[in-house]
């Protein structure tokens, strides 16, 4: 439209219409001329703004997903990351704990031996693949430790020193192949020599071929010279099986030690030997059989049930 005298005029003409349209609908309220006006520009352009509403709704509630979810992920990092701490926080107490117990075993079984130790930790281990069974522990020669003494845990018998060096020590462990060490059977004192046979049982030889033994008996270290590299009364094992004696002049039986040699962490060195021998008194308390129950079934006939010649 060219911008004229009458064009100006026109649009002043209809800003005067609409505000006076305006005033009589305020004025007539729900009576007002003009409702019916609306209603029909209502029906008119209703279903358009639906249509609208509805294809703009979608939009919008997935810019609202979009972000109340990433304000549920921050929020879900954050529970996360609060469940990770917690979780390393137990398995840290679960571990201090262990180690507690560990400490706890190995000082009661120096108490008993009347062994001075010196305490260490596992550090690293060798290899098992055709090598030796070693570990190292986290205390050497400014520690007090020695060549040749003996190492165990609040089980039994561990093994001995090999190496040592100023802060580090390392441990043959009582099952290598290459290990051996004098025990002494519980009761009988029947000695004999352990050696160590990898994953599979302590091979025991005693010096009796005719020593009478049976599964589940005890054994203990016999101790040697100086206490070097063994002191006396550490436990080994329980015998696990006994082969027919022979008429031989030993007698061979296989044993389970104590120790678990895959599991090791807190470990005593034994930097000084007990007075006096401690005999028996390092070993465990022996476990009593549980009772098996017995169970009695007593069968009472109903009221209908005919009654036999037995039960007149």
């Amino acid at each position: 439209m060219r911008d004229t005298k009458e064009s100006r005029l026109l649009l002043v003409l209809l800003v005067a219409i609409a505000f006076a349209l305006i005033t009589v609908d305020i004025r007539g309220g729900r009576n007002s001329p003009v409702d019916g006006a609306r209603q029909a520009a209502a029906a008119v352009f209703g279903p358009v703004e639906n249509g609208l509403s509805s294809a703009v709704d979608p939009v919008g509630n997935a810019v609202s997903a979009i972000r109340d979810s990433g304000s549920r992920h921050d929020r879900l990092a954050a529970l996360e990351k609060e469940n990770a701490a917690l979780k390393a926080k137990l398995g840290s107490d679960d571990r201090n704990r262990s180690r507690l117990a560990q400490l706890d075993k190995l000082l009661k079984i120096a108490g008993e031996g009347q062994y001075g130790i010196k305490g260490a930790q596992v550090i690293a281990i060798g290899s098992a693949q055709g090598f030796s069974w070693t570990i190292t522990i986290d205390a050497g020669a400014d520690d007090g430790i020695r060549r040749d003494m003996t190492v165990l845990n609040g089980d039994g018998l561990v093994g001995r020193v090999t190496t040592v060096g100023p802060s580090t020590s390392t441990v043959l462990l009582a099952n290598d192949p290459d290990f051996t060490v004098g025990t002494r059977m519980e009761g009988s004192d029947e000695l004999g020599f352990a050696s160590g046979q990898g994953d599979r049982p302590l091979r025991v030889e005693l010096l009796n071929g005719k020593a009478e033994v049976k599964k589940g008996d005890r054994l203990v270290t016999f101790g040697s010279q100086a206490d070097k590299p063994f002191v006396p009364g550490v436990p080994v094992g329980v015998v696990s099986r006994v082969d027919p004696s022979g008429g031989g002049l030993t007698r061979t039986l296989y044993v389970t030690p104590y120790v678990g040699f895959t599991k090791l962490d807190v470990v005593g060195v034994v930097v000084e030997g007990p007075k006096k021998d401690p005999r028996d008194t390092v070993l465990p308390d022996r476990q009593k059989p549980r009772p098996t129950p017995t169970v009695t079934v007593t069968v009472t006939p109903s009221a209908g049930a005919p009654v036999t010649d037995q039960q007149q």
